[in-house]
Parts: structure tokens; C-alpha cells; sequence
């Protein structure tokens, strides 16, 4: 490789996932400090009015992350030991770990490698009379085939749980990720498509799952802070359930009741740099290409979280850890979304999870990289990743 400058130099390194962030926010942050309410108060609860008429549901709850809302919609269907939820290897641990502190156990079906999401045939392959649960999660921003999901655990009488972290825009056949299943559990975290720092929400097709879920995510209280002390006098609480401490903070949805409205033109400034890498990367020389994204199945809409490509020694002329490391010499931040759960030692040593057990999320997690893919990426930024690329490979 040439022994040319990097791209970009270490004091313009480019952050991946780096969140666009308004003057707006700023002020309402700067405004929820001087009202000396900054924990769950009234912004939060607009912060989940505005997300329930979003999503076109009648209410939601906004929770410290989304691990929070998996955990608490897990807790809500009352999971015995032995109970199991069947979920995707190609996901963060988080998914998995909800399962494991509700009390479930996780078994896992390999991913289709063309969408890189679950694949129902190797879901119907794990079902078993213990199973509880279905947990796709929408990789990506890539809807589930919900259809097919739906169809099987409306024959085995299973709920399912979206894992949404990746999906908030996510339409499948003209309905909203989150809201095919009987939980939909969304992630704010600094790198998703809008943030609230750290933040969750989930919505439930049942309102009695939904309430449970409210008082669950702050210490299984029947009333919380706000109304506990609030102007209209101080209100008694009874503690109901042995709840947990996962409520959202108004400093928290401060950032999100700003970022929410932007949300479809944050969608199309991400649409615009996935096009771009995608017609920069279609037509790489033989033996410097990587893998690419699939388009979109008909009828949906990708929520464009991240754009993966896959990187190996075959086709690209490059090994993937080598890749990072170019790219990193490049001033360029990429991510590893994901390592396939199994090859994680914990899971081996106490599931007996074997990365060769599921052989199409194994080859995945070793060959995927992703690149920054933001809101806040400017014509140059997105032009410098591409010459990185193409540097790195060898191709330009």
C-alpha cells in the first residue's frame, strides 16, 4: 500500500456514529438544568407521547436503554427457568443477556445471508415444547420477515419481542417496526439513527403489559417521582412489584423531543450516503471487492442504521482485522456489527455455544465492517471513507 498521507489526520479522525446535534437540544437541555427537574419528570412524558403517535400506538414507555425495555418486556410475559426465546446469533449481547437476567434461556437460529436478519426455516428448526418467545431483531434497520415470524408463533402460540434497537423507522408492509409483535423495544444510545445519550422505549399491544412495564422500570412503584412531587401536593406510593431502577431521565429526553421531529429528514441524509457508497463500491476490480448490502425486500422501508460490507481475503485481497486496522492508520472510525454471539468465550463456557453451529452468522461476523453512516456526515466526510476504502483495498 502506497505510503501516502492518511486521508484524514488524528485531530479530524472521523468518530463513527458520531450523532447529529441541533442548537435546540442544546437550549432544552440548558432549560431542564435551570428548571431543577432533570430526572423523570415532564419531558419525558412528552418524549413518549410524541414516540406512541409516531408509532401510531396509544401509549409507550421510556426506559434507561433498550436492554432495559427487552429486560422489562421479558419480565411482563412472567418467564420460568427452563422457558426458552429463540433469537439471532448476529446481535449484540444485550439481546441475549435480557433473556438470561429474565430468567429465560436463549437458543439461537442462524441468520439468512442475504438479509442478515433470522431465518424463519431455521427458526421453526429450534422450536421445542419449552419455547416461549420469538426475538428478531431488525439487523440494521432491515425489517424481519415478520410475516413469516408471526405466522409461526401464531401456530405455536408464542409471543414475540422486536428488538427494534436498530429499526426506528423501519416500515414492513406498511406497518411500524415494533408494533407487529407483542413487545417493540427501541434503543436512543449516541450512535442510533436519533439519541438521547443513553435511552430506551418500548410499546406493548396489551395496556396492561404496557403499565406493568411502567412501574417495573422504576422500582415497581405505583407512582413515580414526578407525580410524587409534583405541584399538585406529595402522593403516597405503594411498591407492587420488586421493580427495577430503568427510567429515563428528563435531561435524557430533552435531546430526544427535538431529535424525534427530524427524523425522516435524518432518514434521507443517510439515504443520500448510502447511495454514495454504493455506487462507489459496485464496481471494485476483481479481487479488491467486498460484499454488499442487499436492497430493501419490496414493500418496506430500511431504517439505514448501518452500512455493512463484508471484507474477505478471497475477494477483497485483505484479511478483516486488517481492514480495521488500515482504515483506523486512515483516520477513519469503523465498527464490527457483529461478532456472532457463540464466539464470545462467556456464551461457550455457559450456553456450549459453538460458532460452528451456526455457520452463516460465524462467516458474517468475521467478515463485516461497518462505516460511518450519519446525519451529521458532510459531502467530505462521506468522500474521504470512500477513498479510505478504496485506498485500503487497493483500488484506487
Amino acid at each position: 500500500m502506497s505510503e501516502r498521507p492518511p486521508v484524514r489526520t488524528k485531530d479530524n479522525f472521523l468518530v463513527f456514529g458520531s450523532p447529529a446535534l441541533e442548537q435546540e437540544e442544546i437550549d432544552e437541555v440548558v432549560a431542564c438544568l435551570k428548571s431543577r427537574w432533570i430526572g423523570t419528570g415532564p419531558r419525558t412524558a412528552q418524549f413518549e407521547r410524541d414516540f406512541a403517535a409516531y408509532k401510531g400506538v396509544p401509549a409507550a414507555v421510556a426506559l434507561s436503554s433498550c436492554t432495559a425495555a427487552l429486560h422489562l418486556a421479558m419480565v411482563a410475559l412472567n418467564l420460568k427457568p427452563g422457558d426458552e426465546v429463540i433469537t439471532t446469533p448476529l446481535t449484540f449481547c444485550a439481546t441475549v443477556n435480557a433473556i438470561l437476567h429474565a430468567g429465560g434461556t436463549p437458543v439461537l437460529a442462524d441468520v439468512n445471508p442475504a438479509t442478515l436478519n433470522i431465518d424463519p426455516e431455521k427458526v421453526r428448526e429450534k422450536i421445542t415444547p419449552r419455547t416461549r418467545a420469538l426475538l428478531p431483531v431488525h439487523f440494521a434497520g432491515r425489517p424481519c420477515d415478520m410475516d413469516a415470524l408471526t405466522a409461526i408463533a401464531k401456530e405455536h402460540n408464542l409471543a414475540v419481542i422486536e428488538d427494534c434497537a436498530h429499526a426506528i423507522e423501519t416500515l414492513y408492509h406498511g406497518r411500524h417496526a415494533g408494533t407487529m409483535g407483542h413487545f417493540g423495544c427501541f434503543s436512543f444510545y449516541v450512535t442510533k439513527n436519533i439519541i438521547t445519550g443513553e435511552g430506551g422505549m418500548v410499546i406493548a399491544q396489551k395496556p396492561e403489559d404496557l403499565a406493568r412495564i411502567k412501574v417495573l422500570g422504576l422500582h415497581g412503584m405505583s407512582a413515580d417521582a414526578w407525580k410524587r412531587f409534583g405541584d399538585e401536593g406529595y402522593k403516597h406510593y405503594a411498591v407492587v412489584e420488586a421493580g427495577f431502577k430503568y427510567n429515563m431521565m428528563d435531561l435524557q429526553a430533552s435531546l430526544g423531543i427535538h431529535q424525534l421531529p427530524r427524523i425522516d429528514a435524518y432518514h434521507a441524509k443517510r439515504e443520500a450516503v448510502w447511495g454514495r457508497y454504493m455506487e462507489a463500491f459496485a464496481d471494485l476490480p476483481e479481487g479488491k471487492r467486498v460484499g454488499l448490502p442487499s436492497p430493501p425486500e419490496p414493500d418496506t422501508l430500511h431504517a439505514r442504521h448501518l452500512f455493512t460490507i463484508l471484507v474477505d481475503k478471497e475477494n477483497s485481497g485483505i484479511e478483516r482485522d486488517a481492514f480495521l486496522a488500515a482504515m483506523a492508520k486512515q483516520c477513519i472510525g469503523v465498527g464490527v456489527h457483529y461478532l456472532s454471539l457463540p464466539e464470545h468465550p462467556f456464551y461457550q463456557q455457559h450456553l456450549g455455544w459453538r460458532p460452528e453451529d451456526y455457520p452463516e452468522a460465524m462467516r458474517i461476523g468475521r467478515d463485516i465492517v461497518s462505516l460511518p453512516l450519519s446525519a451529521r456526515l458532510n459531502e467530505q466526510d462521506v468522500s474521504d471513507v470512500i477513498t479510505a476504502v478504496k485506498r485500503v483495498l487497493g483500488a484506487e
